[in-house]
């Protein structure tokens, strides 16, 4: 297994791509989410967030703006999506619910702070018995099985956070014709919106066009 391995990192290395992207990581000690670089299988890479490659992760501190708004990372957005827009909003208004942190200070979060909030929010959501999240006012359901608005709006600002930035593109375009796969352990039933990694191989493929 170690020999089969090695001799796979060395053919990569090959054709350029870093061979510390598979450099083996004991398991012992690993936080159980984890997915580690040396599971991928011949073809593929983990998108480790212990290596260059974790700029691709939505936790990354990658700020940029979309539709008149700022956020610090894309995690930052997806969780800020699912806090109420103000005062006004019917999330605000549900009698019981606590929100330790407002919409714009959820935007400005990143990596595990950001999915913290979110948590918070999706325990509301569920007190609540909603399956909806906002943007501009705009309901769209959360978790479906469809390509539908919510995974839009992931998909244009996992766009927006590649256009400006820089070293998060010029990362995703150094993968080459890698498959890309996730550092973390997803719902087998899991949305669209969640597959990150399916949205950054598309969205390779769209820049590689305009090279």
């Amino acid at each position: 297994m170690k020999m089969a391995l090695l001799i796979s990192t060395l053919a990569l290395s090959a054709f350029g791509y870093p061979a510390h992207w598979w450099t083996p990581v004991p398991s012992e000690g690993a936080p159980a989410w984890e997915i580690l670089p040396q599971a991928a299988n011949a073809g593929e890479v983990i998108l480790s967030k212990r290596n260059e490659l974790g700029i691709l992760s939505n936790f990354a501190a990658t700020p940029f703006d979309f539709r008149g708004h700022h956020f610090a990372s894309l995690e930052g957005l997806w969780q800020s999506l699912l806090f109420p827009e103000g005062p006004r909003d019917e999330r605000a208004l549900f009698q019981g619910l606590k929100w330790s942190h407002t919409r714009v200070e959820v935007a400005e979060l990143t990596a595990f702070s950001a999915k913290a909030a979110g948590e918070e929010a999706t325990a509301n959501m569920k007190k609540m018995g909603i399956n909806w999240v906002t943007l501009d006012g705009k309901k769209m359901e959360y978790w479906t099985s469809k390509k539908a608005e919510h995974y839009q709006i992931i998909r244009e600002a996992t766009l927006a956070k590649l256009s400006q930035n820089q070293r998060a593109r010029e990362i995703l375009l150094s993968t080459g014709d890698l498959t890309l796969r996730p550092d973390h352990h997803q719902e087998k039933d899991a949305p669209p919106a969640w597959r990150y990694f399916e949205i950054l191989m598309e969205l390779r493929a769209d820049l590689r066009k305009t090279l």
